[in-house]
């Protein structure tokens, strides 16, 4: 039998994309016309005895659910890992491909990229392996203040907008508080830099147009290593479905290094390095004060939950026509909607679209992994700021750090209520609206397996 030390180990390759290749995020054509800065696949490997397991972050938009298995499936045959104990996560920068040799079909440099992406991932993994040295675990909590913000609201006629812009005079409140926290992992190494593993919940959908960024996740990375010498960061975002960037009430300097984008968000590059700061900040007030746990070994886990898909009613696939054939056939100016409204009927549009003759329900990954009373939990899509809060509250463990599009994407998780307020989440979610229930009970248990 193996001695039980803990170790861990870094690797990280560059993954930044060729011009030309197709950028998601938002429902307008864009392809790389330029490079910011360089996206990257960041990769920390654990073991402990006999148990291993890999941790891959990714400055891409979205890996979905095939492409993901594929990873995954390579990470396994090149490492000998368990693809239960193999996760990889999109930090969802909308300055990134969002990348599938599925929906990429029809573009060849997106094939060529996600082909690549496969071994560079792997590559980052091996890289990681090979890294490990004896370590010890610490964690802490700290905040970032003022950099997140809920994104739907109650406006003042009592309907719920998702954006709905800066300085609205019918904005009348929030409806969700935002979760602030940054959960930090310490992990210092013999004989090598530490170690440190960020957490914290917002859409990375800050810089806008069609140039290379990984956003503020790569700021923050860059930030910790640094401030802190002899130090290595690796990002997991939280549970950010209705979470972004976007002050609706500025004041002072707020605006600073921000313009009016195309749907009534605010963005800019040098907002993105602000947030990056605040997180980096946050991750600083705790370093020297986590608290040392002894690690025993590492547990893994993983479910897969069915959720019914959100059809459409026949007078509702009517309208959805209309609307999206005009806007594939650009006459925007014809749908009565604009800004951020626009893209919501848009996107709802081709939610019924697709759905029309779509599968009856959906599948979402559940997947965790614990260092005694420490576990991070990640979920296939990107679930709603409260879903987080509550499992992170989980009886019985001392930090549980929620991370969105884990090993797939699958679109956004809202909670019951969202579905009966409305806003552009629910609105192009395809689950139904039982979702975020099946969800939290799915991930209690899947904590419950690791204890």
């Amino acid at each position: 039998m193996e001695e039980k030390i803990f170790k861990a180990g870094f690797g990280r390759v560059n993954i930044t994309p060729s011009y030309g290749t197709p950028i998601i995020g938002y429902y307008i054509e864009r392809k790389v016309e330029g490079i910011l800065d360089e996206l990257e696949a960041t990769a920390v490997a654990v073991s402990c005895g006999e148990d291993k397991a890999v941790l891959v972050s990714v400055d891409i938009c979205e890996l979905d659910g095939e492409d993901t298995a594929r990873i995954r499936e390579a990470v396994c045959k090149a490492t000998g890992i368990s693809e239960e104990c193999i996760f990889i996560h999109a930090t969802h920068t909308h300055t990134g491909p969002g990348a599938s040799l599925t929906y990429g079909k029809a573009d060849e440099l997106l094939q060529e990229y996600m082909r690549g992406l496969i071994r560079k991932i792997t590559d980052a993994a091996l890289l990681a392996l090979a890294d490990l040295k004896p370590a010890r675990l610490g964690y802490g909590v700290s905040e970032a203040k003022r950099v997140a913000f809920i994104r739907r609201f109650r406006m003042k006629d009592g309907s719920v907008m998702t954006n709905p812009g800066v300085n609205n005079p019918d904005i009348k409140e929030p409806l969700e508080k935002v979760n602030e926290a940054v959960n930090v992992l310490r992990i210092d190494r013999e004989g090598a830099e530490s170690i440190v593993v960020v957490n914290f919940g917002n859409h990375p959908d800050t810089v806008g147009g069609s140039k290379i960024s990984a956003d503020w996740p790569g700021f923050t990375r860059r930030f910790v290593e640094k401030a802190i010498d002899n130090t290595k960061c690796i990002f997991f975002n939280g549970f950010q479905g209705d979470v972004n960037h976007v002050n609706v009430h500025p004041r002072g300097g707020d605006f600073n290094d921000m313009f009016h984008d195309f749907d009534g968000c605010s963005r800019g590059y040098g907002h993105a390095r602000h947030i990056g700061r605040a997180v980096a900040g946050a991750v600083m007030q705790i370093y020297d004060k986590v608290h040392y746990v002894e690690v025993e070994g590492i547990k893994c886990a993983q479910k897969e939950i069915k959720v019914p898909s959100n059809k459409a009613t026949e007078q509702e696939l009517e309208m959805a026509r209309k609307y999206y054939e005009l806007h594939t056939s650009g006459k925007d100016e014809e749908i009565p909607f604009k800004a951020m409204e626009l893209t919501t009927v848009v996107a709802e549009a081709k939610r019924m679209l697709w759905l029309e003759n779509g599968p009856q329900e959906f599948p979402i990954q559940v997947s965790a992994l614990s260092f005694g009373k420490v576990a991070m939990l990640g979920v296939s899509g990107e679930p709603f700021t409260g879903i987080g809060r509550e499992l992170q509250n989980a009886e019985g463990w001392d930090l549980v750090m929620p991370c969105c599009l884990m090993n797939g994407s699958d679109g956004y998780i809202p909670t019951r209520l969202a579905y009966d307020e409305g806003g552009y989440e629910a609105r192009s979610s395809k689950f139904k609206a039982d979702v975020s229930e099946k969800l939290v009970q799915s991930a209690l248990e899947t904590l419950s397996e690791l204890k």
